[in-house]
């Protein structure tokens, strides 16, 4: 086991600067609640800005947020080992409640007329890109797949060296949707920007609402879940960001009614001779 967080804290605490002592006395106090925060919003919480969040995390071992937040959950998770796990047998019905409430808390969340905006900036790109790493890298190929469906060409990325070639490529007429739970995933962040400066629209997928990839973005649609660096890529999380995409794909389709339904009938056609 690791030493626990609060123990680390403890031993660097005296040779902190006053504000990083703030970031220290706030975490102390709230563990269970840090490791679902962004930097973004640990800084605000502690009054104090995401540097010395991040000169915080260093001093006192770490190399950066992330590893920071799993060594919180790794001591979250051993103080639950001796549990009663008695609620076992009902991990169906947690499951799929959890999930439902995340698509609910999802839907809650996104601003109609942001949605509307993106699906336009969607409909009159020159080209769309999709970019994501890890489980968004996933979310970003399924994207690709949905829309090519409707008769809407796209590119799924999730290389980041590619990200970053093509977002170079990239003019005013073009849209980057850039998926990142955290809001923080360093490899697709560095391509945003790259796109954003080379003048293209950006449309963010992101759980948090202050995280990093929002100072990029031209919309923000919020969607996802909460989850700890332990839970990395969960399926709850997954399916809150599919539902967003669900929401574009269909807006795009609804703009575009007679086509859509068109290429349906031909992909779907291209593909009859693969199923027995």
């Amino acid at each position: 086991m690791k030493m626990p967080m609060t123990e680390i804290i403890n031993s660097y605490y005296p040779s902190l600067t006053n504000s990083e002592q703030k970031v220290a006395t706030f975490v102390q106090e709230n563990l269970d609640q840090v490791i679902y925060y962004s930097v973004t919003d640990l800084a605000d919480e502690a009054g104090v800005g995401e540097t010395t969040v991040l000169r915080f995390c260093r001093k006192i071992g770490l190399k950066g947020y992330q590893e920071f937040k799993l060594t919180i959950a790794q001591n979250l998770s051993e103080g639950e080992k001796d549990k009663d796990n008695s609620d076992a047998a009902n991990f169906v019905q947690s499951i799929s409640g959890n999930t439902i409430k995340a698509i609910e808390n999802t839907a809650s969340m996104i601003i109609e007329k942001d949605l509307e905006a993106a699906i336009d900036l969607l409909n009159n790109a020159r080209t769309i890109n999709f970019f994501g790493v890890g489980t968004s890298g996933i979310t970003a190929l399924d994207a690709k797949s949905r829309l090519l469906r409707i008769g809407k060409s796209s590119e799924a990325i999730t290389d980041s060296h590619l990200q970053a070639m093509s977002a170079a490529t990239l003019t005013e007429d073009d849209v980057v949707v850039g998926l990142s739970i955290s809001g923080s995933t360093r490899d697709s962040l560095e391509s945003i920007e790259i796109a954003k400066k080379a003048g293209a629209k950006i449309i963010a997928i992101t759980y948090y609402s202050r995280s990093p990839i929002t100072q990029f973005a031209d919309i923000v649609l919020l969607g996802g879940a909460k989850e700890s660096p332990l839970e990395g890529g969960s399926l709850t999380a997954k399916i809150s960001q599919l539902f967003v995409v669900d929401l574009l794909c269909t807006g795009l389709a609804l703009q575009t009614k007679d086509k859509a339904l068109e290429m349906k009938q031909k992909t779907a056609k291209a593909v009859v001779n693969k199923i027995y």
